[in-house]
């Protein structure tokens, strides 16, 4: 079973979410702040990280460089949940270490790609 860790802090949708990937076969894990979410990631090693940007505690920018500087969690990959969709925000993401970008409102069927594409990416990596 593919397991995603949820890095949110907003109640309403990390309970959608996690409804609605756990329906689709995933196991989920859950952090409501930056800290939580780069803990967890170590302890529970995810298939895939779901990341909002604008945390608490820890920022998603931060997280994302602290889990790619990391032996442990370096390959795991980051999809960027968030609410920036200005010119140059993506660029931005994927620079901090995110493989992919998601606007906020989630699109969850284009989410679904998404997480298909970077667990296909990941496995094809040496």
């Amino acid at each position: 079973m593919t397991k995603i860790l949820l890095v949110e802090d907003h109640e309403e949708l990390w309970d959608l979410m996690s409804r609605r990937l756990k329906r689709r076969g995933f196991e989920v894990v859950l952090a409501h702040d930056g800290q939580a979410g780069l803990d967890q990631a170590g302890a529970e090693q995810p298939d895939v990280i779901l990341l909002d940007m604008n945390l608490p505690v820890m920022d998603g920018w931060t997280v994302a460089r602290n889990l790619r500087a990391n032996a442990q969690t370096a390959r795991i990959p980051i999809i960027a949940l968030t609410a920036h969709a200005m010119a140059g925000d993506k660029d931005k993401i994927l620079a901090a270490g995110c493989d992919e970008y998601h606007p906020k409102p989630v699109d969850f069927p284009v989410l679904l790609e998404q997480i298909d594409a970077v667990l296909l990416a990941a496995e094809e990596k040496p």
